[in-house]
């Protein structure tokens, strides 16, 4: 699969309109946090911090997280991410 991956989703540099997405949370006793850094071409930066009013694991909060990146760089017309 690793392989596949790396022959058929590689970044490709030459091509401008690439966006990537880091996201990072952390969950404890007093609540789950997160950010979100979306980088696209021509140095654009935008980054997100939230916090999720609800209780949750790390898994879930990651997940939740990458949700909300996801639709960050729908909202920016990402094409490839």
């Amino acid at each position: 699969m690793t392989d596949f991956l790396r022959k058929f989703a590689r970044k490709d540099t030459t091509t401008p309109d690439w966006w990537t997405l880091y996201v990072d949370s952390a969950s404890n006793i007093k609540g789950s946090r997160a950010r979100i850094i979306l980088e696209g071409p021509n140095n654009i930066t935008l980054e997100q911090a939230l916090k999720l009013n609800f209780r949750a694991l790390n898994n879930q909060a990651d997940y939740e997280v990458l949700v909300v990146g996801l639709k960050l760089a729908r909202e920016v017309r990402a094409k490839r991410l």
